[in-house]
């Protein structure tokens, strides 16, 4: 049910109990919610509020990197796991003043640096589909909670993927707006010059509209755009009669389920036959092997710079030591998972002085080519797209990937461009292989979000998949 419907169709005490009680009732076996919020406050402040308000009543779920006043805010972390946030981050002041009831905090990668849930502190979050199989990451307790019904949107941040290839694991629509769109204040950074704020829904219009929400100018993020704000849902219309979309030949040729391939090349077909024009492109093959080192750098760095206040002596969790060094480290070494530790080694080694030169402003270089080939291509098309990944979500214990293999580099890690380039980009349902959800993976240039949204709207009327809810029954 999209979000207007939902408002039309039920009170606002039953839509938010029944999300609060739904919520309860999946957390044993799906471990997505970090923390639960009680909704009473909000719901009789929402009586001062107009009933035009576009999210009036309507429940949803930060993920745990959101600040919202008086609430924990741990980041999935060990070290943050007292953290009480003394104020409202922008989006969430944004989402109070359309009407919406946050009702908890979702799991995720411990400050967002994963792409499989794992990491939160909390434990690994279940794919609804298969409950020994990973939500995606690193917004994947969102990514389930709306999958699963529990609400129609949910916010998610993407630095790699990490909004767009849970959204493919889990059967839903997962957008991430240009570069600035949505304001970051008042959000656990990774790695400032790749994080996005963005959505989980259970259509496009939905997160059309909850754009519509949630972008605009905000002098506390400097980032942030002046463009005005559209009516991006208005905007969906769905025709694809002459919309250019260019297929990413490298990431198909980088595929190796035969039924992923065939499911794509289905879609290609019927969107030719709604007067889609389609064509193939070529990203520099050697560029694209270099995504996930160039992205490795950057974000670790960044994230070493963004994180080096946590040292529990201002705020967070405190493990006394004899001195002020050895408290510090007792206290990073009890509250950083051993992953969180990895990135942190990589990301300090790629900054140290005599490193710099040839490691991170290497990587920086290597990135700069990287947008201006994507730009190349979106010179000559509406969108470039491709699934979203070669198959469903793997299982937790599932070793088998080589991660130096072709398919690993490119098909599993290609969606890091449009966060290079700061480029929208949206992930929507494509079909099911192997009795598993993929998604199909669309991004435009810089600022192109309606145009983005569209074409995605008319690939959702294509297949006919949108607001499909799993129930959890293993």
């Amino acid at each position: 049910m999209d979000i207007k419907t939902l408002i039309q169709s039920t009170s606002v005490e039953k839509r938010v109990s029944d999300a609060v009680n739904k919520a309860h009732a999946v957390q044993d076996k799906l471990n997505a919610m970090v923390s639960f919020i009680e909704p009473s406050e909000q719901l009789k402040t929402l009586e001062s509020k107009s009933k035009d308000c576009p999210f009036y009543g309507v429940p949803i779920v930060l993920k745990d990197l959101v600040n919202m006043k008086d609430t924990r805010t741990t980041g999935s972390s060990g070290i943050l796991d007292n953290y009480i946030s003394p104020y409202d981050a922008t989006i969430t002041k944004k989402l109070k003043d359309a009407g919406a009831i946050i009702i908890g905090k979702s799991s995720c990668d411990t400050f967002g640096m994963g792409g499989t849930n794992m990491t939160a502190w909390t434990g690994p979050v279940a794919n609804p589909y298969d409950l020994s199989r990973m939500s995606g990451g690193s917004s994947g307790g969102s990514a389930v909670l709306v999958a699963t019904g529990v609400v129609p949107m949910a916010i998610g941040t993407d630095t790699g993927d990490s909004i767009r290839k849970p959204a493919s694991f889990n059967h839903i629509v997962g957008f991430k707006p240009t570069y600035g769109r949505i304001s970051r204040y008042g959000v656990i950074p990774y790695a400032s010059s790749l994080d996005h704020v963005g959505v989980f829904t259970g259509n496009v219009k939905d997160a059309a509209l909850s754009l519509e929400v949630l972008a605009g100018r905000d002098d506390h993020d400097m980032t942030s755009s002046y463009l005005p704000v559209e009516k991006y849902s208005d905007l969906c219309i769905g025709d694809l009669k002459g919309k250019r979309i260019g297929i990413i030949q490298n990431v198909i040729d980088s595929i190796h389920n035969p039924e992923t391939l065939n499911q794509f090349k289905e879609l290609c077909q019927k969107l030719e036959s709604r007067g889609a024009v389609i064509s193939s492109i070529r990203l520099n093959e050697d560029l694209m092997h270099a995504f996930l080192p160039t992205y490795y750098i950057i974000a670790n760095a960044e994230a070493t710079a963004n994180h080096s206040n946590l040292d529990s002596l201002r705020f967070g969790v405190l493990k006394e030591g004899q001195t002020m060094d050895e408290s510090m480290i007792l206290s990073r070494t009890a509250g950083f998972g051993k992953l969180l530790k990895k990135r942190f080694v990589i990301g300090s080694y790629a900054l140290f002085t005599e490193n710099q030169e040839e490691v991170f402003r290497k990587a920086q270089k290597v990135r700069r080519l990287i947008v201006e080939d994507v730009k190349r291509v979106l010179d000559n098309v509406d969108v470039i797209m491709a699934p979203a990944s070669g198959q469903g979500a793997p299982k937790f214990d599932d070793a088998s990937a080589d991660q130096l293999s072709k398919e690993y580099l490119i098909a599993e890690n290609y969606m890091a461009l449009a966060n290079f380039s700061g480029y929208p980009s949206i992930t929507v349902p494509m079909g099911m292989v192997d009795g598993l959800p993929v998604g199909v993976n669309l991004t435009a240039y810089a600022h192109h979000d309606a145009k983005l949204l569209d074409i995605a709207y008319g690939i959702e009327k294509t297949t006919g998949i949108f607001n499909v809810i799993k129930e959890v029954t293993q």
